[in-house]
């Protein structure tokens, strides 16, 4: 297998084994995450509803990932103008924002694409005619084969996209008059390549329920957008929003990194997990660990605030970290992180005990593919 040349902050699978094996690495690493957020809701962490919502969004995950590995199926077997998936070693293990967005751009124009392709059945006859008749490997059709399925995966829909826009479901109603939304959006963050996930409980006292209301959802739609983006405060995203929508309250509002992904075979990452991964040894498809923070940010109390000659609206006062006065750096009531990872880099993990990691949530994977949760 080609090495990756690890001199650089983004690397290039120009390999064909070294590409088919980040694949089909992430495949299972997704699979796992689904069960994780199962666990999660088994232990009440997680509602019924947000593990479905989170489910939703690492199946869109898996989902783009199989999308681009058949982009990239032919990789070093074709033209290598070409190229290769562009990954970040460096931050975050997960491919670059452009390639993300280049899939974006490419499923706007995906039915032109496939009108200038061939049906697949009829490839695969050209394929067999020319192995029989010529007796070569016909890498050019494999190659139009490739992408003839990149852009019907891209046709299927349901991929995470560089920005997945809000949607929103009711809860309840409450005593007051106001409706009880669960709102959830999320972006593939610029800035450290990752998949960023948010959910906001909110209520609304405004006289029509938002997610039918043609004047206030567009708006919320676009302000959410807006502000995803990983370098702002959980507060201050929740203030501006509570400041620019008087009849809107955010009550709870959570962000979901999902990465880094650490593997000594693609990233190069510093610190107690590299050097984890480096000990344990583990065979092929188990030498990964993936982390996972979750920040959450609630409400304290409702203060009210002059609007107007003689009107007062609601402001939410949040509750932030109290401890060591961490609340005023992280923006948060608090940030829980875990990371997911095979058995074998966990029994070293446990091994080593290296500062920081004891606060650290840890879901193991065993070999069978099942996931159990260790402080």
């Amino acid at each position: 297998m080609t090495e990756i040349d690890m001199t650089r902050d983004h690397a290039e699978l120009s390999d064909t084994f070294a590409a088919r094996r980040y694949f089909r690495k992430f495949e299972a690493i997704t699979g796992h995450l689904t069960r994780v957020a199962a666990t999660m809701e088994s232990e009440k962490r997680l509602s019924k509803l947000e593990a479905r919502v989170i489910g939703s969004y690492v199946q869109m995950i898996s989902a783009t990932f199989r999308a681009l590995s058949l982009k990239y199926l032919m990789t070093g077997r074709t033209d290598r103008s070409f190229g290769g998936l562009d990954i970040d070693r460096v931050e975050s293990g997960f491919p670059v924002f452009r390639e993300v967005l280049t899939m974006s751009n490419d499923a706007q124009q995906v039915d032109g694409h496939l009108r200038g392709l061939k049906r697949a059945d009829q490839l695969k006859s050209d394929m067999i005619a020319q192995i029989v008749g010529e007796q070569t490997i016909p890498t050019k059709l494999q190659f139009a084969m490739s992408q003839r399925l990149y852009y019907e995966a891209l046709q299927d829909g349901d991929l995470f996209w560089a920005q997945n826009h809000p949607q929103a479901q009711w809860l309840r109603n409450l005593k007051n008059g106001r409706r009880t939304y669960l709102i959830w959006w999320a972006v593939y963050d610029s800035q450290v390549n990752l998949p960023t996930l948010y959910l906001m409980e909110l209520e609304d006292s405004g006289r029509h329920g938002l997610p039918i209301d043609d004047r206030r959802w567009p708006e919320v739609q676009r302000h959410l957008m807006a502000q995803a983006v990983g370098g702002l405060k959980l507060v201050t995203i929740a203030k501006g929003f509570d400041q620019d929508f008087d009849d809107l309250h955010p009550k709870r509002l959570r962000r979901f990194h999902v990465g880094p992904m650490y593997s000594s075979a693609f990233t190069r990452q510093r610190g107690p997990l590299r050097e984890v991964l480096e000990e344990a040894r583990a065979p092929v498809g188990q030498d990964w660990t993936l982390s996972w923070t979750e920040e959450v940010l609630e409400s304290d109390r409702v203060e009210q605030e002059r609007s107007g000659w003689f009107g007062t609206v609601d402001r939410e006062i949040f509750a932030l970290d109290p401890f060591s006065g961490r609340g005023v750096d992280t923006g948060a009531t608090r940030t829980e992180r875990a990371i997911i990872m095979p058995a074998r880099p966990y029994q070293v993990l446990a091994e080593k005990t290296p500062p920081g990691f004891r606060d650290v949530r840890k879901f193991v994977v065993s070999d069978s593919g099942q996931v159990v949760s260790y402080r």
